[in-house]
């Protein structure tokens, strides 16, 4: 493996309901005179995502249900959010300490199912998850290859917590073109012995990496590209096959 390069997109505009993003990022990287080339990997903020997509809630136009608010009061939370929270959730996998721990609709256990309020636009503008961040990937990456020619991967990403370790990084959501896992098992480590359990979860690891370049609090900057990786790719990604099955969970 060589030299690995983390390239954050500065010059997007504030992106809005029904804006081509794919465009958007094609500008602002020839504006910061980077081509975008072959094999680059394309590392996106999901809040960027669901405001082009409009997927996102005013809460002063949500009624809140009567289970909403009794939440609301034991964790001091407010009614018209935990509605939401409660809209896009599959299950509550865990409540306690302030926090609401869901499994979304897509699968994904999360604080709050994802609903963010941070790089949103207005006090009580929030933003949801896409609805489907693979087939938005995908999108992103088929509108890219028209604009440039060029042959990219693109990762969808949202911050989440950890079970037992603090503070947050950055996860896949969303791919297009890359292998979400790297199956390891079979092969052989320096010393001769057969790896059985070794699978690594590329699309985290690049999503993580990428975040450094992002940040999170008013840097600006919802994209990144990521260079000079050697990644698998893949015509059938999907991020579900990062989610571990119930039965295998030992935290939740």
């Amino acid at each position: 493996m060589g030299v690995v390069q983390i390239i954050g997109i500065e010059r997007l505009p504030t992106v809005k309901k029904g804006d081509n993003l794919a465009e958007l990022i094609c500008n602002a990287a020839k504006s910061q005179g980077i081509s975008i080339q072959d094999g680059d990997i394309l590392v996106i903020t999901h809040v960027v995502v669901s405001r082009a997509e409009g997927s996102v809630v005013n809460l002063d136009k949500v009624v809140p249900s009567k289970f909403a608010e009794t939440i609301a009061r034991r964790y001091e939370k407010d009614p018209a959010l935990v509605e939401v929270v409660l809209q896009e959730s599959r299950s509550i996998r865990r409540m306690g300490d302030g926090k609401l721990i869901t499994e979304t609709k897509h699968g994904f256990v999360c604080a709050n199912s994802g609903v963010d309020q941070s790089n949103v636009p207005g006090e009580r503008i929030v933003a949801l998850l896409p609805e489907d961040p693979d087939h938005s990937a995908s999108e992103i990456r088929g509108q890219i290859r028209k604009l440039t020619g060029c042959d990219v991967a693109v990762i969808i990403s949202d911050t989440h917590g950890r079970p037992l370790r603090k503070g947050e990084i950055n996860v896949a959501i969303g791919v297009a073109g890359i292998e979400a896992l790297r199956d390891r098992r079979g092969e052989r480590d320096l010393f001769g012995y057969v790896l059985t359990v070794k699978q690594t979860a590329i699309v985290d690891e690049l999503a993580s990496a990428a975040e450094l370049a992002i940040g999170q609090a008013n840097e600006g900057i919802p994209v990144a590209i990521i260079r000079g990786y050697d990644y698998l790719k893949s015509e059938n990604a999907r991020t579900t096959d990062l989610i571990r099955p119930r039965e295998e969970d030992l935290f939740l």
